[in-house]
C-alpha cells in the first residue's frame, strides 16, 4: 500500500477530510438556489410514513441529502470500503446513514435493508454503484423492491455551475452560486410474482425514468 493510500485511509485523516468536504457541501447549498420537481410525490409517502426505495446515479450523491424534506434520514447503501467509509463521515453531517452492505471480502448482505423497509424506513440505491457500470442499473434493486413489496423513486439532479471528476461515475461537483434542481419520478412497482427473465425490463424502465429526471433536472438549470 502506498503512503498515499495509508494517509487517506487514517481514522484522523478521513475524519479531517470529511469535515472539509461536509463545509464545502454546505457553503454551495446556501449560495445556491434549489427548484424541486414533482415534490408532491415523495410527500404522498412522507406523511402517511410509507416506505420507498429512492434511486438515483452514484455520480449525484453530492447534492443528494438536499432533496430530503423530513427529519427522517436517509438510509444510504453503501460498501464497507475505505471510500463507502468516508461517505459516511460526510452523511452524518447531512442527516444521512451509510448502511453497509458488503465487507473486505464482498460479502454482501441485504437483512439490513429488509430490516429497515419493515420497520418503514426509506432506503436509498445508487443502482449502478459502487464501481459501475455507470449509470446502468443492476438487477439488485428490482430484487430487493421485488421482496420487500416497496415502490421504487427515482431523483434526478442537474446544476449550472459544476464540474466531473475523472472516476468511473464521472461524479458531479456542484460550484457554489448555482442554478440547481431535483426531479422526482412516479414510483415504479415491481410484483412480487416477477419472473427471473422479466428483471432486466425493470432494470431498463428503472434507468429511464431516472435518465428522464435527470434530463428534467437540467432543463430546469438553463
Amino acid at each position: 500500500m502506498t503512503i498515499r493510500k495509508k494517509l487517506v485511509r487514517n481514522f484522523f485523516i478521513q475524519n479531517f477530510l470529511g469535515l472539509l468536504a461536509a463545509l464545502y457541501i454546505y457553503i454551495t447549498r446556501i449560495t445556491s438556489s434549489i427548484r424541486f420537481a414533482n415534490q408532491s410525490i415523495p410527500e404522498r409517502y412522507w406523511k402517511n410514513n410509507e416506505p420507498f426505495i429512492l434511486a438515483f446515479w452514484h455520480s449525484q450523491l453530492m447534492m443528494i441529502a438536499f432533496s430530503w424534506k423530513i427529519k427522517t434520514r436517509i438510509n444510504i447503501l453503501a460498501s464497507d470500503h475505505s471510500d463507502g467509509r468516508f461517505g459516511a463521515i460526510i452523511g452524518k453531517y447531512f442527516n444521512l446513514n451509510n448502511i453497509p452492505t458488503s465487507n473486505k471480502n464482498n460479502n454482501i448482505s441485504l437483512r439490513p435493508i429488509f430490516k429497515l423497509l419493515k420497520n418503514k424506513k426509506y432506503i436509498g440505491i445508487t443502482p449502478d454503484g459502487p464501481r459501475g457500470p455507470k449509470e446502468k442499473v443492476s438487477e439488485g434493486i428490482i430484487k430487493i423492491a421485488k421482496v420487500s413489496k416497496t415502490p421504487i423513486i427515482a431523483l434526478g439532479f442537474a446544476s449550472s455551475r459544476n464540474f466531473k471528476l475523472k472516476s468511473w461515475d464521472s461524479f458531479l461537483i456542484s460550484l457554489p452560486f448555482s442554478k440547481c434542481s431535483f426531479v422526482w419520478s412516479e414510483p415504479l412497482e415491481v410484483p412480487a410474482d416477477l419472473k427471473d427473465d422479466q428483471v432486466y425490463s425493470y432494470q431498463k424502465l428503472l434507468e429511464d425514468k431516472i435518465n428522464k429526471c435527470v434530463q428534467e433536472a437540467e432543463a430546469n438549470c438553463q
